[in-house]
């Protein structure tokens, strides 16, 4: 029964002493001067375009200083699939079918990587261009 005690003691100072350390080396994700500069710039070119614009701190935290998810290789099949599979009626199974989505539907999505990652802007541009879109709303 002792040595129970003394094994739950030295245990539970373990997690402790490493729930102080995780606690004290955390830092979250920094805001940096670039990912301000890159979110600031995302804002201009959103409101010049007549979209909605986020705050600062709500564009430096999702998207940070490289573009977050939004620049991981955005012409992939998969994420050229998601997309595809959000321009569509609303409808699930049988009932499902591609719609003619507004051109404001990508433009964020262009703009975000014109800023973060021009390199892939190109190739998402194509993809872009191969879709019917039309000004409907």
């Amino acid at each position: 029964m002792r040595a129970n005690t003394l094994l739950y003691t030295i245990a539970g100072m373990t997690v402790v002493l490493f729930a102080g350390i995780g606690l004290i080396t955390y830092s979250g994700e920094q805001q940096t001067q670039e990912a301000t500069a890159k979110a600031q710039q995302l804002q201009t070119d959103l409101a010049a375009a007549g979209l909605r614009t986020p705050s600062t701190e709500q564009i430096v935290s999702t998207l940070g200083a490289d573009g977050g998810a939004v620049c991981l290789d955005p012409d992939d099949a998969l994420r050229r699939g998601i997309l595809y599979g959000q321009l569509v009626n609303g409808a699930a199974g049988p009932g499902q079918r591609p719609v003619i989505a507004d051109n404001k539907v990508v433009q964020g999505q262009l703009l975000i990587i014109k800023v973060y990652c021009p390199h892939h802007l190109e190739s998402f541009q194509k993809v872009v261009d191969g879709l019917h879109l039309e000004d409907v709303a």
